[in-house]
């Protein structure tokens, strides 16, 4: 049974599924139940997983911060957390899996301006504790692929955060590539927007695509909609620098802000 067939049939999300099978989020036994009922599980099987899920509390180490993470962003945490491949287009900030501490607390501080020291405190803790899956041995670190548009390096930045998106871009499991102005108009600053495309392993689930807002935020798995997002991205990597040359390039602008 594929996932889309056990969301259908339980009437749950696809993403709700992937959280549950990647160990992502905890289990009701009556979940437990329900998914059982839908497999076909005998009521012995049944039963001793039900008792596991009321003995289990197990979550994800970002549980532990409360409600520094809004719900909706949650699921992506878990996702990411379990993805093979991250692919992240970003036209208004640093990716906050590249975010300096200095940098994840400005960005704080201007899109939230209500919340205390307190809570800034631990939105950034969440942040830089993410980015440990990018250097992790075990589950192997995700490939993170990155396009960044130029203006995300001249707006807001300091030369400490420009050297770490060159420190970080010399990992074997990253790439980082510019946008640069010289490329025009193109997809991303013409309708697609940010997004990160999120693949899994062996190819066998499908990818999902997340987009954000100050509100909320979009997962999309369909088809149709991954594909128009992987043709975003592959427009974008067309005009694209080179690691190099990206890499050449923050580096002056890091020379010229200090």
């Amino acid at each position: 049974m594929t996932v889309k067939a056990a969301a259908d049939a339980l009437e749950w999300s696809t993403p709700k599924i992937w959280r549950i099978e990647t160990g992502a989020t905890s289990m009701r036994s009556l979940d437990v139940e329900a998914m059982c009922r839908v497999y076909r599980a005998s009521p012995e099987l049944t039963e001793a997983l039900m008792g596991l899920a009321k003995e289990t509390k197990g979550r994800g180490w970002w549980h532990s911060y409360g409600d520094a993470i809004p719900e909706w962003f949650e699921l992506y945490v878990g996702l990411e957390a379990a993805a093979a491949r991250l692919r992240t287009y970003e036209a208004q900030l640093v990716p906050g899996l590249l975010q300096t501490e200095a940098y994840a607390t400005l960005v704080y501080e201007v899109a939230r301006p209500e919340m205390t020291r307190e809570e800034i405190e631990r939105g950034v803790a969440v942040r830089l504790g993410r980015q440990a899956l990018l250097t992790r041995a075990a589950p192997r670190a995700p490939q993170f692929d990155v396009l960044l548009d130029e203006v995300v390096l001249r707006r807001g930045v300091d030369a400490d955060q420009l050297q770490r998106l060159v420190t970080v871009s010399r990992q074997p499991n990253v790439s980082l590539r510019v946008v640069p102005f010289s490329a025009g108009l193109h997809r991303g600053n013409m309708s697609s927007g940010t997004f990160t495309i999120l693949d899994f392993d062996g190819g066998a689930e499908p990818s999902i695509v997340y987009s954000d807002s100050l509100t909320g935020a979009l997962y999309l798995d369909k088809p149709g909609e991954v594909a128009t997002y992987d043709e975003a991205w592959a427009s974008m990597e067309k005009p694209a620098l080179s690691e190099a040359q990206s890499r050449k390039l923050i580096a002056s602008i890091a020379e010229e802000l200090t």
